[in-house]
């Protein structure tokens, strides 16, 4: 029994952002009803495959049960109707328009169900300017003025390596069904949820772009602390080609490494305003380049300094840490999931059966 046992969801969602959210919930106890168009969601063909099915498609909808539903047909349109009258929550991930247009918007869902909570997920929103954009997880990135620095030294912006406003969506979206459901139990009453990547992806910049949400100019990488521009926050090439990271600017940490490299004096650098450090920064960058990662990792293994390797998902996934955390599951069959971050001591967890796709009722 999950926390979330007796929750029944309808999932209307494909990709990543919606079925992010709902497979936390199936999880935890949910019955999850995702809803297919007769083809699949496209994530089911995504590559690479194990145990017959999409790593990403297993990973994030492990638990749920599949109906293939055609919503343009009235058979399909009845049959979710049925669900919606038996359902807690309801999660949609089509652009603002298109539930209306199908019959199913949160005023028709509510008439069916007035308790339910409708959750709508979309790149910005049911109304403003840019509602009606298409976009996937970069576009908002780059419209919320994050991709602008996710750059290099040469200040090119790079494509991101997480999909941060679709994770970001996943989690708020998650946050508020849970709040909704939790007022319900005192009011009775359903609530509606318009959740945006955009929106939700903002208030993750706070600690980065305080000058900019203060009405002022934007930071760059280069001059600001966690962007790049502190010597002991920063990525640095060693010997053999790969890198390792300095990930605390605590001064103490400071203290430490410089001491064990005889460079007290570039201490008043580590104390410095970013991007007012290149002589500590340039010192790090040539002392790093002479040894091997393994070696740094060696070296620094009795020193208490924010440090770790770079590692590739390979090399992470094999570390100690995720067996000892039970954070990467194999299935008898073979299968790999990465386990919820979000577990409760006492509690067992193992991955639910991936749903196969069920002829579609037209």
């Amino acid at each position: 029994m999950g926390k979330l046992s007796g929750i029944t969801v309808i999932d209307l969602t494909q990709f990543l952002p919606g079925p992010m959210m709902t497979v936390m919930m199936a999880d935890h106890g949910a019955r999850v009803i995702k809803i297919e168009p007769p083809a699949g969601d496209p994530a089911r063909d995504q590559g690479p495959f194990e145990a017959g099915h999409s790593v990403w498609f297993a990973n994030c909808n492990r638990g749920k049960e599949s109906r293939a539903l055609d919503l343009k047909s009235e058979a399909g349109k009845v049959a979710l109707a049925e669900l919606c009258r038996e359902a807690d929550v309801f999660v949609e991930g089509f652009r603002p328009g298109v539930m209306p247009r199908l019959g199913f918007d949160h005023e028709a869902v509510r008439a069916l169900n007035p308790g339910i909570v409708y959750c709508s997920i979309t790149a910005f929103g049911q109304d403003g300017a840019l509602a009606q954009h298409p976009a996937h997880d970069m576009a908002v990135q780059a419209l919320a003025g994050f991709l602008a620095v996710n750059d290099g030294p040469d200040g090119v912006p790079v494509v991101p390596g997480v999909a941060s406003s679709d994770m970001a969506a996943g989690l708020t979206a998650l946050s508020a069904v849970l709040m909704a459901l939790l007022g319900r139990e005192r009011s009775g009453e359903g609530a509606y949820i318009d959740c945006a990547m955009f929106d939700s992806l903002l208030p993750w910049c706070a600690h980065t772009a305080g000058s900019a949400i203060a009405g002022g100019e934007s930071p760059r990488s280069a001059s600001q602390r966690s962007l790049g521009g502190a010597g002991f926050y920063q990525v640095y090439r060693t010997a053999d080609g790969r890198h390792v990271a300095l990930g605390g600017r605590e001064i103490k940490f400071a203290k430490v490494l410089l001491a064990a490299l005889g460079r007290e004096d570039l201490l008043p650098y580590a104390e410095a305003p970013a991007g007012e450090q290149e002589p500590l920064i340039a010192f790090l960058r040539e002392t790093f380049s002479a040894k091997t990662r393994d070696e740094w990792v060696e070296w620094f293994a009795d020193k208490d300094v924010a440090f770790a390797p770079v590692l590739d998902f390979r090399e992470a996934l094999d570390q100690p840490h995720v067996a000892e955390r039970g954070l990467l599951v194999e299935t008898k069959g073979g299968a790999h999931h990465i386990a919820p971050p979000i577990r409760f001591a006492g509690e067992q967890w193992e991955p639910g059966a991936v749903p196969e796709l069920p002829s579609t009722l037209r």
